[in-house]
């Protein structure tokens, strides 16, 4: 199979996630309306019965993307509440979204070598290992403790922004080989120090780091924080900076990021 089938194949199989997420949102009758087609025709293409062929697609997508495209997406779900934080359990649960932001990984690291996905437990996981699949690479997750059966780890230690507590993050030492080009994957960036601590890791296996990317970005300290290496390409599908911003903490456990403006 040549590359340009792939790749339009790739691109019909995205079109239909971009209707599974349109369909949460308008009836089959709206739809309809929307890109001029048969409701018993959309059917077909949410149920997975068929595919739409690639000029009808390049249709679809033309109608629906500024509608309900991943940034749309994005941008509609995260609302801060009354103390700052948002949940962001709708974005790590929604599998279309996540082959959507998979597809988008794999445009923007196009023409780079990837060969390892680098996530930290446990809210990254979902999107990472859907990049990675896509990607056709095996997934590393750093967990915050060490697993039994595991002999040798590489670990990075760090002391999150207002929490006085150090955290410390481990991967299997064989995991990165110093041939590994790594991408880092995360749902959300907001203070850069896990990620910080991810790129640490992968430094320390004397590794690459290709690049990171997030679906959301929260201001804009990460970036010193983050202090990215030579070559490094950094890519947020949304950012999100409020124009004044307490000292915030990221709490991975609860699934939920503080972002209190004032």
């Amino acid at each position: 199979m040549s590359t340009s089938h792939i790749q339009d194949l790739i691109f019909r199989m995205m079109t239909v996630d971009l209707l599974r997420i349109a369909k949460e949102r308008f009836t089959y009758r709206e739809l309809s309306q929307m890109v001029g087609l048969q409701i018993t025709v959309l059917s077909r293409y949410v149920k997975g019965h068929v595919l739409p062929s690639t000029e009808r697609a390049k249709s679809i997508w033309k109608t629906l993307n500024p509608i309900v495209g991943l940034e749309k997406e994005l941008l509609e779900t995260v609302k801060f509440d009354e103390d700052g934080y948002f949940d962001n359990t709708k974005i790590i649960g929604d599998s279309s979204l996540l082959h959507l932001a998979s597809q988008d990984a794999l445009a923007k690291f196009a023409g780079r070598r990837v060969t390892k996905v680098l996530t930290a437990a446990v809210d990254g996981i979902p999107l990472a290992t859907t990049i990675a699949q896509a990607m056709g690479v095996n997934l590393v997750i750093a967990k915050g403790s060490k697993e039994i059966g595991v002999k040798e780890f590489v670990e990075e230690a760090y002391v999150p922004t207002n929490t006085g507590m150090i955290v410390t993050l481990y991967i299997p030492k064989e995991s990165i080989k110093k041939t590994d080009s790594v991408l880092i994957v995360d749902d959300v960036v907001r203070t850069g120090e896990t990620q910080r601590a991810l790129i640490n890791l992968v430094q320390k296996c004397k590794a690459e780091v290709t690049g990171i990317y997030t679906l959301v970005a929260i201001g804009d300290d990460f970036e010193r924080k983050l202090n990215l290496p030579p070559r490094c390409k950094f890519e947020a599908v949304i950012r999100i900076v409020p124009e004044r911003i307490k000292p915030v903490e990221f709490r991975r456990n609860r699934a939920i990021v503080s972002s209190v403006t004032i």
